[in-house]
């Protein structure tokens, strides 16, 4: 489970993507390049409620510098169909 909890990640999701959501389960997330693990951790995944074309997200967070949190949330939405296609395209994006 995220450490910052499931009630912190479904605000996290109402504020990036306007919608509600439920918490569906918890998938541990380990993806490799070149044999090297470049992400490692929990991925939360949410079934969403009122968005108007995606049903899922997929959302976790991590610590930043002052004890601070970043929250990610990755719609379910064309490349994206899992969890580990949604850090794929969080990490892409960055």
């Amino acid at each position: 489970m995220d450490s910052a909890g499931t009630k912190a990640l479904r605000e996290a999701i109402k504020h990036q993507h306007s919608c509600d959501s439920k918490w569906v389960e918890t998938v541990p997330v380990t993806d490799k390049l070149n044999g090297e693990t470049v992400w490692q951790g929990e991925v939360e995944v949410f079934f969403l409620i009122g968005h108007p074309t995606a049903q899922r997200a997929y959302a976790w967070s991590y610590a930043t510098e002052g004890d601070r949190r970043k929250f990610v949330a990755v719609l379910g939405i064309g490349p994206v169909i899992d969890a580990i296609s949604a850090v794929r395209a969080s990490n892409a994006a960055k």
